[in-house]
Parts: structure tokens; C-alpha cells; sequence
């Protein structure tokens, strides 16, 4: 498999070295399955920390193992995450023994090496489309869809997730007007990408999605906030 790209070649969106971004695209997922979670902390909040469930570990191309949490519109691992307060990634933290740790657990990166070397595919037979793998999930994340001509808001389970050869992960709901068969399992054919919904905007986990359905006021505040920002 080529792992070799020129030094000075240079990513128009980004303005880093292309060779970096791909030291950093991921090629492997492991869902998270024992409630571990990430800290952050934020400016508007000094000397208070934040915990969010992980959805799940991610092996990146240059071998390193991290933490993965939906954050506003994609997945981003937990030391790449920004926010409109400069959200800051503190580290990991495990609830059950109340213990903050920073690198992945072990168990964690070894199921990931052994399951790259065991399904890996030459690089030759794949495209930046083609699906390598999908992971049910495991924290109740919502999609807000968010129709502006309707001034209509809908939330929408993610049913899974899936990793494309390109790094790129893509949470996947189910399509209300094709339903056949239950329960919706993620290989079914009714689901499809959230990002190809033009009402898509932001990932929510369980416990916010809640709120914003319960008509929460201080959640309904920051959710303005977000779509006035």
C-alpha cells in the first residue's frame, strides 16, 4: 500500500501539507462501548469541565489512535474539536473510576492495528467513496434538520455511522418514505447519508436532543445562538 506523498504539495481548503493531512485521515473505527468520555472545557465557562460520550476510537494513518465525538456538523477526533467559545479538548475521562487519562486505552488500539491488518484492502481496488466500514450508534446522536422556508425543525436519529476510504465519516438516518422492513439494520438500504439533507445542520447527542424536545428554554437559547452564528 503507497503511504508516500511529495512534501510540497499543499491542500487548497486546508493550507496544509497534503502529506500531514493524510499522516491524519482516519482508516479505522472501534465503537466506544463502556460509556468512556471526553473532556473540554470552554471560555465562557473558566475552571469548569465538560463530558462527552465518545462515539468511538479512530486509527489514523500514521498510526495513532484518538478519541471520536459528533461535533456541530461531522465527527471530529477530540484533539481537533472548535467551537464559537474555543472548546478545548482536556482528555479522556472514565466515568465508572472518576479518572481523567490522555492517550487511548490499550485494548482499544490493539483491536484497531488488528483489525486494519485484517481487513485492509490494497489501495488500488478503492475510491474516496467506497464505504469500508459502518458502526451502529452507541450515544443516541440526533440530527437537527432544519427546513428555513417551512421555519420547520426536525430531529432525526442516527441510525450509524460509516468510514469511507477517504477519512470522511458520515452519520446515517433513515429515509421515512422507504421503510419496508424492521428494525432498520445498518446494512438496509433506506439509509442514507445526513449531509446529503440541504436541511442538515448540527449533531446533537441524546440528552440535548432531549431538551430541545422538551422545549428546554436554555437549550432552545443556545440553539438560536448556534443558527444566528
Amino acid at each position: 500500500m503507497t503511504r508516500y506523498q511529495e512534501p510540497n504539495v499543499i491542500d487548497f481548503f486546508t493550507g496544509k501539507p497534503f502529506q500531514d493531512l493524510q499522516q491524519e485521515r482516519i482508516i479505522r473505527l472501534s465503537p466506544e462501548i463502556d460509556g468512556l468520555c471526553m473532556l473540554y472545557s470552554n471560555q465562557k465557562n473558566p475552571g469548569k469541565y465538560f463530558a462527552v460520550k465518545l462515539l468511538c476510537w479512530g486509527l489514523r494513518w500514521s498510526g495513532e489512535v484518538v478519541g471520536m465525538v459528533p461535533w456541530l456538523d461531522g465527527v471530529k477526533p477530540c484533539d481537533d474539536i472548535q467551537d464559537p467559545l474555543n472548546g478545548r479538548f482536556e482528555g479522556y475521562y472514565d466515568p465508572d473510576i472518576d479518572s481523567i487519562f490522555f492517550e487511548a486505552p490499550v485494548h482499544k488500539v490493539v483491536e484497531l492495528e488488528t483489525a486494519l491488518a485484517y481487513f485492509e484492502m490494497e489501495e488500488d481496488s478503492q475510491t474516496n467513496e467506497t464505504v469500508i466500514q459502518r458502526i451502529p450508534d452507541n450515544i443516541g446522536t440526533h440530527a437537527i434538520l432544519m427546513d428555513d422556508k417551512a421555519q420547520q425543525m426536525t430531529l432525526s436519529e442516527i441510525n450509524c455511522w460509516q468510514l469511507k476510504a477517504s477519512g470522511k465519516i458520515e452519520g446515517l438516518i433513515i429515509d421515512q418514505n422507504n421503510i419496508n422492513d424492521t428494525p432498520i439494520l445498518m446494512s438496509d438500504e433506506n439509509l442514507y447519508p445526513v449531509d446529503a439533507n440541504n436541511d442538515f445542520r448540527y449533531f446533537f447527542q441524546h440528552n440535548i436532543a432531549n431538551q430541545i424536545k422538551r422545549e428546554d428554554p436554555e437549550a432552545l437559547a443556545a440553539l438560536k445562538g448556534l443558527f444566528d452564528g
